[in-house]
């Protein structure tokens, strides 16, 4: 049975990114469906997975992290706009059956990411 998670880390403090805001998106036919929204807990993960079993589907996948949003909350402030504000992740599942792990490194200045187990 296929899952999708995925797990915030702040690297700028070293810790985890708590209470980061998450949209995840189906894209098909270059339209954005929007599946949920959640809120990373006290470990930077989600309570459960994003999606399981059969709502897990091949196909292309947006995550939208709203970084900007829990770095103003921790108390940091950029002179102007934001240099990393929304980041979005585009994605691809090929087989449903299998566990993508979408984990983000984040920090003010940058981020990176990379499929996970």
């Amino acid at each position: 049975m296929g899952k999708l998670t995925t797990h915030i880390l702040d690297t700028a403090a070293g810790k985890p990114g708590q209470g980061i805001r998450i949209d995840l998106f189906a894209i098909s036919a270059g339209d954005h469906v929007h599946l949920k929204t959640v809120v990373t807990n006290d470990d930077g993960r989600c309570d459960a997975p994003l999606l399981e079993g059969v709502e897990l589907k091949a196909g292309q996948y947006e995550l939208v992290f709203y970084a900007g949003e829990y770095f103003e909350k921790s108390g940091v402030v950029a002179a102007g706009p934001r240099f990393l504000d929304d980041i979005v992740l585009r994605f691809g599942v090929s087989n449903a059956d299998e566990h993508y792990h979408v984990p983000l490194l984040v920090s003010p200045y940058s981020y990176s990411t990379y499929r996970g187990s």
